[in-house]
């Protein structure tokens, strides 16, 4: 996490995702779908349902860090920012170029946000719930839950594509070799004093 607590990275890489038109990451699929239900913009119904999400932490028992909030307030503004800024391309290969600069960009904001230990995102979390108060395996709670808002979000008209399953399965092993780099910050885990481990995930908007 950056020092003034901003969280790189993750909001730019989900605009890109959106300007490129290939399809999108999980959970921008139901932001896209809700743009069709309510007169709000992207970023204000990334905040406004990862408020929702927070919710649903209470009966799960998480508890959320200060990256946690910042996820939850800081991105969506800073999505709309994005947006505006960038046009979407006309072209296929401009509109794939555009794709895989977001979906690099979001495994380096994934690997630096997770490294910074500040607790995990509204949507991550939920996952982290699920798998620690349920006793689903980690990756049923989040297959489950990514289908479940996939589904509502394509039937809301949310841009369901290729980059969908790309970002699905790229992002983990593009992440992974990252996370030496962003645990050498004096921040990381690895150097805060030592607490339970907990599962962690990667990173949503």
């Amino acid at each position: 996490m950056s020092g003034d607590g901003r969280l790189p990275g993750l909001a730019e890489s989900t605009a890109l995702q959106v300007r490129a038109v290939v399809g999108v990451s999980s959970w921008t699929v139901l932001t896209e779908g809700l743009e069709n239900v309510v007169p709000w913009s992207f970023g204000v119904i990334t905040v406004v349902s990862s408020g929702v999400i927070l919710l649903f932490w209470i009966p799960l028992r998480q508890k959320p860090g200060i990256g946690t909030l910042l996820n939850a307030l800081a991105i969506g503004p800073s999505a709309d920012l994005v947006l505006w800024l960038v046009p979407a391309p006309s072209g296929l290969l401009a509109r794939i170029a555009l794709f895989i600069a977001g979906l690099v960009l979001l495994a380096v904001a994934t690997a630096f946000y997770i490294g910074a230990g500040f607790g995990t995102g509204a949507r991550d979390g939920l996952m982290v719930g699920l798998h620690e108060r349920l006793g689903w395996p980690l990756w049923l709670a989040r297959t489950l839950v990514e289908a479940s808002v996939v589904v509502v979000g394509w039937i809301l008209g949310g841009d369901v594509g290729a980059g969908t399953v790309i970002a699905a399965f790229a992002i983990g092993p593009m992440v992974q070799p990252l996370m030496p780099f962003f645990r050498r910050f004096p921040w990381s885990p690895k150097h805060a004093p030592r607490r339970e481990a907990r599962p962690t995930s990667v990173a949503h908007v």
